[in-house]
């Protein structure tokens, strides 16, 4: 059915229409009754590609975490389901996990689109390492509330957490061994990683 796509976001780009530009209104209007995600970014629609096993083990280890050490806290996760909407930069994605800690705000011109996450979490696959590691996170920055930005590679035991530190400036700590603590510095507590790749086989595993 849909639209462009870049080598970037999925291995092989689909057929798109010969439209080349769409409203966000628009672009909310066919996301509502597709069966696949879709990303749009200033007036382009893109295919978003689907999840493996390892990224789907990664996903489930690391949202039941989540889920225990932010219970009762004012912070709520969500998964790849929840839509998020960037004003600043005109983007609506969905991203692996992303968590609020400033209440449930939605978009302006879309209800079930949220704004201002605190964190957010991509799981890498080979296909999308480049695109969230680059034009990605540079709209993501975009984000007045984005405190984290996590990345998670699926075939190897590799996670860059980025977050904002006291000058304002974001701050890279990379772990790269299963006996690391993730370090959610703005959420207050860790997470062993470990438990985020417990049962995932990995490429290589350090």
């Amino acid at each position: 059915m849909y639209i462009r796509c870049t080598e970037d976001i999925v291995n092989e780009p689909t057929a798109g229409y010969n439209k080349h530009y769409f409203s966000a209104e628009e672009y909310l209007e066919q996301e509502r009754t597709s069966t696949e995600k879709h990303e749009y970014f200033d007036g382009e629609i893109f295919a978003m590609s689907g999840a493996g096993l390892a990224h789907n083990k990664i996903f489930s280890n690391l949202f039941i975490e989540l889920g225990i050490k932010l219970k009762g806290s004012k912070c709520t996760p969500y998964g790849s389901d929840m839509r998020m909407h960037i004003p600043e930069n005109t983007l609506f994605t969905y991203p692996d996990i992303s968590i609020y800690c400033n209440g449930n705000s939605t978009s302006n011109i879309d209800k079930e689109s949220l704004i201002l996450p605190s964190v957010v979490i991509e799981i890498l696959s080979p296909s999308t390492k480049a695109y969230h590691r680059g034009n990605k996170f540079k709209l993501y920055r975009d984000i007045p509330s984005l405190k984290a930005y996590l990345l998670i590679d699926s075939q190897t035991v590799s996670i860059e957490a980025f977050h904002i530190n006291e000058n304002q400036n974001w701050e890279l700590k990379e772990y790269k061994t299963m006996n690391d603590q993730l370090k959610l510095v703005s959420l207050g507590f860790d997470v062993p990683v470990a438990e985020i790749y417990r049962n995932v086989s990995l490429i290589i595993e350090k």
